[in-house]
């Protein structure tokens, strides 16, 4: 998953920008309410944790303008006051969930998990494909029930055409989801992911097609 920190607490933000890539997540930081909004036109995420007091626009400003926008991307306030007025303003701006600080790590991770599984498989935090099992909360990859061994950007490779599945998903969209705004990325990148994939998958049945000219497709189980 994509995943945009806005957070001007240099320490803050690495702790946890290191704490999500470490569970298999793509973390871009912004540092002020500007440079978000900037991050929020221009590109896709699957989650935004959001600061409320920034440099420029604030947090809630920078909610404002994306939900005028109609973005549902589920948005997580982060606020050092635990007060009512803050925590009610949020909500009415369209914040899925808020979180005080001081906050665990462990806490801010299981909340993650659950606005993801909320946004994108409803009741359930699995995605069942043929003989393989994906486990989005656990971020593990089943087959016949047994953990596979992947590295976290082979997991995210197949989390994303599993998520697709009878989707054709470009190499850009591939590069998007892998790599943060300071990671050095190619599309030679993806096909050395792909080809590692197709290997450790090749006795599960399932088959990363590649697209000519467009990018690459895990094509729906057999009824």
């Amino acid at each position: 998953m994509r995943i945009l920190l806005v957070e001007d607490d240099v320490m803050l933000a690495e702790t946890v920008a290191k704490a999500l890539t470490q569970s298999a997540h793509t973390v871009d930081c912004a540092r002020s309410g500007n440079e978000a909004d900037s991050a929020l036109v221009g590109a896709d995420y699957d989650l935004v944790l959001l600061d409320v007091g920034l440099p420029g626009i604030d947090g809630f400003e920078v909610l404002r303008r994306l939900r005028a926008r109609r973005s549902k991307v589920p948005v997580m306030m982060l606020t050092a006051n635990d007060g009512p007025q803050d925590l009610v303003k949020g909500l009415d701006l369209g914040a899925d969930d808020y979180l005080t600080k001081p906050f665990r790590l462990s806490e801010l991770e299981a909340r993650v998990r659950a606005l993801i599984r909320r946004a994108n498989a409803g009741v359930t935090s699995e995605i069942a494909h043929g003989r393989l099992r994906l486990d989005t909360a656990g971020r593990r990859l089943y087959l016949d029930g047994q953990p596979m061994e992947l590295s976290q950007r082979e997991l995210a490779v197949i989390e994303l055409l599993l998520m697709r599945e009878g989707k054709v998903v470009t190499k850009q969209q591939i590069v998007d989801h892998l790599y943060g705004w300071e990671d050095i990325s190619s599309s030679n990148a993806v096909e050395v992911f792909i080809h590692r994939l197709r290997k450790k998958l090749e006795s599960s049945g399932v088959a990363i097609t590649t697209v000519r000219g467009m990018g690459y497709l895990v094509e729906k189980p057999q009824a």
